[in-house]
């Protein structure tokens, strides 16, 4: 289990982290999003025991990071996301080095590395220096390597970066595979269909908080609306200025014009009717049902309308 309490962190005046709480169960997988500078970072470096917290508690399976740090980290598996592979190094020895660095015995190494590359698909490299190694298997050496010493927890920041389709799906099905086996465990990413792959619990930060928090079919209920989008030729037909007119309903993009609604259907109907023969005009119309994207673009700009966390979005669903 992850436990973070409270956890505040700041560089000079500026406030980084203030009251971040999450809970991580054995066996769970909790997606982490957040736009850039929402404190992700500075929290994988604090629970990493890389930078200390200003306050707040984190225990890694019970043990307290601030009083025993070097036990604490041997059950965490932290794969950051800048490469941390020794370039001149093959990818079996830079597994090597990472696994005694953690603590795995000599005679238990050989067949660790040999399962973790196995899951991973990077055995067919596993002589190749890590140089010469593309950047999607790179990126499977370096999670590789985080978890050689079987982690009771696992933290992931963007793991599938620049990883093809093929290393991308051989990570999420182990890090699915992981959580099956009682890891607890923290995905932070920008891909959000990976969490709903993943059937992530999703916690969203932005500027030190935590805003919202659900599954992805919670927060796609709370938060996610159905849209219609037109687009035309040119500019938008004056037919559908009325459309436009209305406080805070469409969004006009050059030549699109993107209307959120709850009844996709029926308002596409009525957009055709209104067009009428401007129809000639029009290159392409399209319903766009709710996703864990809609809602995650609903909780950020609810909180930069208010320029700040409202109640009703950090009071999300529990």
């Amino acid at each position: 289990m992850l436990e973070i309490v409270d956890l505040n962190k700041s560089y000079g005046e500026k406030q980084v982290l203030t009251g971040v709480d999450l809970i991580v169960q054995p066996g769970e997988i909790v997606g982490l999003l957040g736009p850039n500078g929402a404190g992700k970072t500075t929290t994988a470096s604090i629970v990493a025991g890389l930078t200390p917290p200003d306050s707040g508690t984190v225990r890694v399976d019970g043990i307290d990071l601030a009083r025993d740090p070097r036990q604490a980290r041997r059950k965490l598996g932290f794969a950051p996301q800048e490469l941390g592979v020794y370039p001149t190094l093959t990818a079996q020895e830079n597994l090597i080095f990472f696994g005694r660095l953690m603590g795995v015995g000599r005679k238990e190494l050989a067949s660790r590395i040999d399962k973790v590359a196995a899951r991973l698909g990077i055995t067919p490299f596993l002589t190749t220096r890590a140089h010469q190694l593309s950047g999607g298997q790179q990126r499977r050496l370096h999670t590789a390597m985080a978890l050689l010493h079987e982690p009771d927890v696992l933290w992931l920041d963007e793991p599938t970066v620049g990883a093809d389709v093929s290393a991308r799906q051989d990570l999420l099905d182990e890090v699915r595979s992981l959580a099956d086996r009682g890891a607890a465990v923290v995905y932070a990413t920008h891909y959000l269909p990976e969490l709903e792959v993943l059937s992530a619990r999703v916690v969203v930060l932005h500027q030190g908080r935590i805003l919202a928090q659900g599954s992805a079919t919670e927060l796609v209920e709370r938060y996610a609306q159905a849209a219609v989008s037109l687009e035309f030729a040119s500019g938008i037909p004056a037919s559908l200025n009325g459309f436009l007119a209305a406080p805070g309903a469409a969004v006009l993009e050059s030549r699109r014009l993107n209307i959120p609604t709850n009844a996709p259907g029926q308002l596409l109907a009525q957009l055709f009717a209104t067009l009428d023969t401007d129809t000639e005009h029009l290159l392409a119309a399209e319903i766009h049902h709710p996703n864990l994207e809609n809602a995650y673009l609903a909780i950020m700009r609810a909180a930069d309308a208010a320029d700040q966390p409202v109640e009703g979005i950090r009071d999300a669903v529990a």
